[in-house]
C-alpha cells in the first residue's frame, strides 16, 4: 500500500509499503458505508456497522465476519465504556444507547431539552465515564425523509456518567462528525465533514468535563485537497498522533496539526486493536480492513489518565 510519507515522522509510525489487508467486504448497503469498528482486546475480535443493512458485524481471526445483531436502527459509530459495555449510535431511532452484560439496552440520549435528537454519528468515552457524541444533521438516506430537524442546530453533547445530565457543548459545526481525545484527555479534536469545511478543532476540556469555548482552534484543514474522502473517523495514539480520515486516505498529523503522511487507501472510520493495539483496523465505502503501525494507540474502554 503506498504511504505519502510528508515528514521523517511518518516514518515511525508506518514502517512498510506492504498494503492493508481486506478482511471482508460487501457491507453497507446500497449507500454505504462500513462504520463504526471497535476492538474487544479480551475476545480477540472486531464489530462494525453496516449502516444501510441495519446490522452488527462481528470479525474474528479464522472466522471471518458473521452477522452479530440485526435490526441496529442504521448504527454508526461504536465504542465501549469504562466498564466494557457497548456504546453505538443510531441514525434512525436518533439515540445513544449501550449494551448491558444481560444483553438489555439502556438509553443514554435521545432527546435534548424534550426535543428529538438529529442523528447521533460518533461517541467517545473519558476515562471518567462520561459520554461525548456527535449528532450532525438528519440528512436522508442517512436518515429517512420524515425524520425532519426537531433541534435548530447540529450539536455535540457531553452526557453524564450516571445519565442524569446532557449538555450541549458546541453547535457551530455545520456536520459534526468523528472525536477524540488527547492521551491526557486535556484536549477534545471534532471534525467537520461538510464539503464547504473540511476541517479539525481541537478545544481545551475544563475541569467539570464541559469544553472552554475561548480555546478553539483550528487544528487541521483539508480543503483544498480534491482527493476522494473527507473528515469522519479518528483516533489518537499513545503520542499524541492523530489520525483522521481524510482526501486520499488515513491523515496522520503530529500533536501540533501537522500533516505529517497519508495512509493512501479509502477510508471511512477506524478502531486500534490487536494484542498491543497497534493494529488499525479501518473501514471503507464497504469493506473491512487492518494494517500494522509502530506505534500503540489508545486503548479502548480508556484507562484513568
Amino acid at each position: 500500500m503506498p504511504i505519502e510519507y510528508l515528514t521523517d515522522a511518518m516514518k515511525r509510525i508506518v514502517t512498510s509499503q506492504e498494503d492493508a489487508e481486506e478482511l471482508g467486504s460487501g457491507y453497507g448497503g446500497a449507500n454505504g458505508p462500513t462504520e463504526g469498528p471497535v476492538w474487544f482486546k479480551e475476545g480477540g475480535y472486531l464489530l462494525f456497522s453496516d449502516i444501510h443493512g441495519s446490522r452488527r458485524m462481528k470479525w474474528e481471526p479464522g472466522k471471518g465476519v458473521t452477522v452479530e445483531a440485526e435490526g441496529t436502527a442504521n448504527a454508526n459509530g461504536m465504542t465501549r465504556d469504562v466498564q466494557g459495555r457497548l456504546v453505538v449510535c443510531h441514525h434512525f431511532s436518533r439515540r445513544v444507547d449501550r449494551v448491558e452484560p444481560d444483553g438489555s439496552v439502556t438509553v443514554i440520549a435521545d432527546n435534548y431539552r424534550g426535543l428529538k435528537l438529529n442523528r447521533p454519528n460518533d461517541v467517545v468515552v473519558k476515562s471518567d465515564g462520561s459520554i461525548y457524541f456527535t449528532d450532525p444533521p438528519p440528512r436522508p438516506p442517512l436518515t429517512p425523509p420524515e425524520h425532519t430537524p426537531e433541534l435548530d442546530m447540529a450539536g455535540v453533547y457531553r452526557v453524564s456518567p450516571d445519565l442524569s445530565q446532557i449538555n450541549l457543548l458546541v453547535r457551530t459545526f455545520a456536520n459534526p462528525n468523528g472525536l477524540a481525545f488527547s492521551p491526557d484527555e486535556k484536549i477534545l479534536y471534532i471534525n467537520d465533514s461538510n464539503r464547504h469545511v473540511k476541517h479539525i478543532r481541537a478545544f481545551e476540556v475544563e475541569g467539570n468535563g464541559t469544553l472552554d469555548l475561548g480555546s478553539e482552534r483550528l487544528f487541521c484543514s483539508m480543503l483544498g485537497d480534491d482527493r476522494p474522502g473527507a473528515p469522519d473517523g479518528m483516533k489518537v495514539d499513545v503520542e499524541g498522533n492523530v489520525y483522521c480520515t481524510g482526501p486520499g486516505g488515513i491523515w496522520v498529523l503530529d500533536p501540533e496539526g501537522n500533516h505529517i503522511g497519508t495512509i493512501l487507501h479509502r477510508a471511512v472510520n477506524m478502531a486500534w486493536g490487536g494484542d498491543d493495539w497497534t493494529t488499525m483496523f479501518f473501514t471503507g465505502p464497504t469493506t473491512i480492513n487492518r494494517i500494522q503501525l509502530a506505534i500503540p494507540g489508545i486503548p479502548v474502554p480508556r484507562v484513568e489518565v
